[in-house]
Formats: C-alpha cells, sequence, structure tokens
C-alpha cells in the first residue's frame, strides 16, 4: 500500500484524497495539511468517508475490512507489526475469530481498537504482505500456539499444515512442510506459554481439511476417544475413501461438513454417492454424519452421539 500524502504544506485546500495514503486518511495529515477541526469532519462526511478507529478515515467506497485497519495501524505507528490472529489472516490461515493484533518489537505501546503484543521480534521473522508488515508464517503460528486458546492456536495451524480454499475459488497449497517447523521456532527464548504450546503442538493433524473437522476432533480426543484420522478404506467397486474419523474396532466413521458443503447440485450429487459408498465399505457398520454448526454450537451432544455409537456398535 504504498503512496505519498502529497504536498501538506499546500494549505487547508489541499484535496483529502491527496492526502491519503492507499485510501487511508489519517486525521493528523489534514489538520497538518491546513484544515480546521470543523471543516474537516463536515467535509468528511460530506464526502462519504468512513471512520477507522483510532485517528484514520477510508476513502469513499473502500471497505474498512481488517486489512485498512492493519494499514492504518502501521500508519500511525509504523514500528507496529501485524501478527497472531491478524497476521494469520493475512496469510489465508483460518481462524476462529479475526482481531486486530500488531507486535511491538521497540517496547510497550497502545493502539486504540487493537491488541498489541510487547514481544521481542528479530528482523528475520518479519516479512512484507502486500505493503503490511507482518510476522513471517512459522513465528505466527509460534505465536498463536504460545498465546492461545488451544483450539484458536490448532485450528490456525492445521489449516497452515494442509491445501486450503479462500475466496470461494482460490487454493493455496500447505504454507509449512511440517511441525517440526513451529518445534523449532518455540526453541527461542520467549515468554511463558512455551510448554504449554509444545504440548499442543502434538495435537496438530495435517490432514485436517477444515476448521470444524478440527475442532470435532479436538472434542473427540478430550472425550477420550481415539479414532483414526482419514483412514484409508476401500469400497467394493475398488474406490478409495478416506474418512474423516474411523472407530474401526466399532466400524463406526464420523463425517464431518463445513458450512457450505453443497455448493452446487453436482456437489450434492457427489456427496451422496460419498456417503453410499462409505456405507458399503465392509469394516463399515455405520456412518454419522455431522455439520460444522453441530460441532461448534453443541459439542456436549455431538461428542455424545459419537460414543453412543462406538459404544453401541462395539457392543453389537
Amino acid at each position: 500500500m504504498g503512496g505519498s500524502r502529497g504536498s501538506r504544506e499546500a494549505g487547508r485546500w489541499v484535496g483529502l484524497r491527496e492526502l491519503a495514503v492507499e485510501g487511508v486518511l489519517l486525521t493528523r495529515w489534514a489538520r497538518e495539511a491546513g484544515w480546521p477541526a470543523g471543516t474537516l469532519s463536515r467535509r468528511l462526511a460530506a464526502e462519504g468517508w468512513t471512520r477507522i478507529p483510532g485517528g484514520g478515515w477510508a476513502e469513499p467506497g473502500r471497505k474498512v475490512d481488517l486489512a485498512v485497519r492493519l494499514w492504518a495501524g502501521q500508519l500511525t505507528m509504523p514500528d507496529l507489526v501485524a501478527s497472531h490472529r491478524s497476521a494469520a489472516v493475512l496469510w489465508r490461515i483460518e481462524v476462529l475469530r479475526e482481531e486486530l493484533e500488531f507486535t511491538a518489537p521497540q517496547g510497550a505501546r497502545r493502539k486504540t481498537g487493537a491488541r498489541v503484543h510487547w514481544l521481542p521480534l528479530p528482523p528475520a521473522e518479519i516479512t512484507v504482505v502486500g505493503e503490511l508488515r507482518v510476522t513471517a508464517v512459522v513465528r505466527t503460528l509460534a505465536d498463536l500456539l504460545r498465546d492461545g486458546p488451544r483450539d484458536d492456536a490448532l485450528v490456525a495451524l492445521d489449516s497452515a499444515l494442509s491445501s486450503r480454499r479462500y475466496g470461494g475459488r482460490y487454493r493455496r497449497g500447505p504454507l509449512i512442510g511440517g511441525v517440526g517447523e513451529v518445534a523449532v521456532a518455540l526453541d527461542s527464548p520467549l515468554p511463558a506459554g512455551t510448554a504449554r504450546a509444545r504440548q499442543w503442538l502434538t495435537l496438530a493433524d495435517a490432514r485436517a481439511g477444515s476448521p470444524a473437522e478440527t475442532i470435532a476432533r479436538l472434542r473427540i480426543h478430550d472425550a477420550g476417544l481415539r479414532p483414526e484420522s482419514q483412514a484409508e478404506l476401500l469400497t467394493p467397486s475398488g474406490r478409495i475413501l478416506h474418512p474423516d474419523f474411523f472407530f474401526r474396532e466399532a466400524g463406526v466413521v464420523v463425517e464431518i461438513e463445513g458450512y457450505a458443503y453443497h455448493g452446487s447440485r453436482e456437489a450434492h450429487r457427489r456427496d451422496l454417492a460419498r456417503y453410499n459408498d462409505l456405507a458399503s465399505c465392509p469394516e463399515v457398520r455405520l456412518v454419522l454424519r455431522f455439520g460444522a454448526e453441530e460441532v461448534f454450537r453443541a459439542p456436549e451432544a455431538f461428542v455424545g452421539r459419537v460414543r453412543a455409537a462406538v459404544t453401541g456398535a462395539g457392543a453389537g
């Protein structure tokens, strides 16, 4: 998001768009260019600018999304580096919730509307995405593991380990080669949380296909159940399938469906064919399917149904 503010000495008649950098205007720039507070507020409102918390404005027509808020924050305080959940979003890593987060490597700083972490940050762990200064992928994941909560960190870690779709039609490959890269990053002498982060690191699974699948796996694990993830099953017709979770002894398959798994009639047809093929496998006695909403909003009921199915099938 490079560019130039133009001349701030040209007086109050300098156009607000000329003062902006990549569609973002800081209030202090306009004041320095001669715009009185009252006149500035009226002009911004009349032209349709959108306020950005912390002293900035987005030009008319520009959506104030996370990237714009991060850009405004770095224009205000150039030493801030986008990190944690904000960095994950910039890297196309899935997170359970977006949050405006920065790391201030120079020491204690505060930023209105943002969470600022006061952590050492070597230059080698800082890179650029677009024009935003951001923590490198491995450092981002290590930060999330140290900071927690566990579920948030592992959703991000599983996402970075695997290929994912984003923006509806785009696809990116894995961002790291394995958890070993993150383990090395956790060796650095940073504050509390490293021991716990190492324990959580052992729960990562590169085979997870979505945040809902990660959360389902964690809920099943917390309940003391130990299925195989993405086990290979062969149908009578010779098709190879990899269900999300398979309790081999009980013959129970558990499938987790994303929020929008039926994107078209053809996708729905393929989904039904997969379900029927799974049910036809000799090792499978029962196939359970759960939507993401069930996993996120009713985890106890989800685990209860899985446990009952596994126990019942095993007894049978």
